[in-house]
């Protein structure tokens, strides 16, 4: 009986998260430019929070930073350039999550935990992949270039 009155409460809860008039719908703003201009107000937010507490992203933003230059004076085709722009941005984007993951995993309890560890790990993973695919393709686009 216990399990009918939990999921009763659940069912009856869960809508009422989603009302028009719930704290999360007006703490964010519910209608046109409003709704925008906050939306890029929180992600600016989160670009100095990454910025300013993570040094891995701090890295990869330089990084990517200095490939844009690079990628401006090098004479290569749009399309490698257009690539290599999106490579750079992946590699930002994926360290965003993955600095959101730890600072949801670390906000939760900062004791060692297997899957903590597991959520940390695979972020870390994540990254890997986009620098990696990051480093390939600008090995290819320097050797198509020279050869």
């Amino acid at each position: 009986m216990n399990t009918v009155n939990s999921e009763s409460k659940t069912q009856t809860t869960a809508p009422q998260l989603l009302t028009p008039n719930s704290y999360a719908s007006i703490a964010k703003g519910n209608k046109g430019l409003s709704r925008i201009a906050k939306a890029t107000g929180y992600s600016i937010d989160g670009f100095k929070a990454a910025y300013k507490f993570e040094a891995a992203f701090r890295q990869v933003f330089w990084l990517n930073s200095l490939l844009f230059i690079a990628i401006i004076l090098i004479p290569f085709d749009i399309s490698i350039k257009m690539m290599l722009i999106i490579t750079s941005f992946l590699s930002l984007i994926v360290e965003l999550f993955n600095t959101g993951i730890e600072a949801s995993v670390d906000h939760t309890s900062t004791n060692q935990h297997p899957l903590a560890k597991i959520a940390k790990d695979v972020g870390s993973a994540a990254q890997f992949l986009a620098l990696l695919l990051l480093f390939v393709l600008w090995l290819m686009a320097l050797w198509k270039l020279l050869c």
